[in-house]
């Protein structure tokens, strides 16, 4: 679509826009020293939220965090020796004049509301993945992204990091090495199964009802609260979003596929529909097809991995290894075009460090390596894959129009209730 090339063109000179008012609000855009150090908070700090956080405070100054359990915020604050003020609203940390950026680390279902909040507010973001719960939410936060400025990094840190081996498998398959007519076979693993499970008490810690959010209202159980948040669909999209992002992101990506959409998708999934119950997939095998006849399968294999496959040779990825005979014929020549290419993959910056990135991108104002729109198009994949499955049914695509042809059940399913007030203003 145009809007994003637009963006590549148009970002570096976005912080002299006069349309774009909340640009001139952040320190970030006005830094023009390398020594410079952004002021950081970060929002949900519990798991990987506190991991992506220190991070960014290892490159800044932190100066806030937020969590809706206040044991996790006291805990995470604890390594900044008072520097780090807690809160429990992360509406309080948006409304800090000295915070430049913001690390967002909460459920999935939390991600878009506070990721436009704070662009809105004026910072950039460093969003977990999966960045949406809805495909709707991903038209959304991109809109948003353009009409802010803002610079937006989405944590799916396989285009960054692990050795460069995601990054080689996407050169060698865009070279044409691996031959014509791709596919990708992205095994993601499967998900967890349990319940029904006991409600009770929500311990004085933890802020159930702000938890949930634009989620609907339901008794606390532990079950669903932290990291198994991810077995809901009420608050992500399982195992096909959790991990199925990371294989299918880069499966897109090698494909030339991730500015754009499938036509058809069909797959099948085993879900508990049992009342309080994880209600994700456990197991799902799906096919999505595009336009020029390439297929992205999405399935709960194990490994972790996507296999690039053409007519004149397959790799396979994970954070592991690449393997398969075209990266065992290269020569040492071969390896020397393989790295200068990865280098103009990655937008002509170093590749290595998937935060340092988007600290780059924050102080020369470029689009990050994992931008939303490219991540948009990956992550609204696995909501597709999840819709079909829960139909029961194939589905057409329109990836222009960004809907589904002629199925007014399954275009309901692009987005869902938001509960008051909590819902998204954009």
């Amino acid at each position: 679509m145009s809007h994003r090339r637009d963006f590549l063109k148009t970002t570096a000179g976005l912080a002299a826009a006069a349309s774009v008012p909340y640009v001139f609000t952040s320190r970030a855009t006005r830094a023009d020293g390398p020594n410079d150090r952004l002021t950081v908070a970060s929002i949900g700090v519990g798991g990987r939220g506190s991991g992506i956080g220190h991070q960014a405070g290892s490159k800044g100054n932190m100066v806030a965090c937020c969590d809706v359990d206040a044991d996790r915020a006291a805990g995470f604050a604890e390594k900044y020796n008072g520097q780090c003020k807690t809160y429990g609203d992360y509406r309080h940390v948006l409304d800090r004049d000295d915070v430049d950026v913001v690390t967002i680390g909460t459920p999935d279902h939390w991600h878009v509301k506070i990721a436009i909040d704070a662009m809105q507010a004026g910072k950039d973001v460093y969003c977990e993945k999966p960045l949406t719960l809805t495909i709707d939410e991903g038209k959304t936060i991109c809109r948003v992204v353009e009409e802010t400025g803002r610079v937006v990094q989405v944590g799916t840190q396989q285009r960054s990091e692990f050795n460069n081996v995601f990054l080689k498998a996407v050169v060698l398959a865009q070279s044409g090495r691996l031959g014509k007519n791709l596919s990708a076979r992205c095994q993601a693993g499967n998900g967890e199964s349990g319940g029904p499970f006991a409600t009770a008490e929500p311990p004085a810690n933890l802020n159930w009802e702000m938890w949930l959010g634009q989620a609907p209202l339901v008794d606390y159980c532990p079950e669903r609260a932290h990291y198994n948040f991810r077995w809901w669909l009420e608050y992500s999209g399982g195992q096909i979003t959790d991990w199925g992002v990371h294989v299918t992101d880069i499966g897109l990506w090698a494909l030339g596929l991730d500015k754009t959409g499938p036509i058809e998708i069909e797959g099948t999934g085993t879900f508990d529909d049992r009342p309080n119950a994880y209600n994700a997939a456990t197991s799902f095998d799906t096919t999505l097809t595009f336009e020029n006849g390439s297929k992205v399968f999405l399935t709960s294999e194990p490994g972790g991995s996507t296999m690039i496959e053409g007519d004149e040779g397959r790799i396979l990825v994970n954070r592991g290894r690449l393997v398969g005979k075209p990266v065992e014929d290269l020569t040492s020549a071969d390896q020397d075009w393989l790295d200068e290419e990865v280098i103009k993959l990655y937008r002509g910056k170093q590749p290595g460090d998937h935060m340092q990135n988007f600290f780059e991108c924050v102080k020369d104002r470029s689009l990050p390596i994992s931008d939303v729109f490219t991540h948009h198009r990956s992550v609204s994949a696995c909501h597709l894959a999840n819709i079909s499955m829960r139909l029961g049914r194939k589905l057409k695509w329109d990836p222009v129009a960004e809907d589904f042809v002629g199925d007014a059940e399954a275009t309901a399913m692009l987005s869902r209730p938001q509960r008051e007030p909590y819902t998204i203003n954009a």
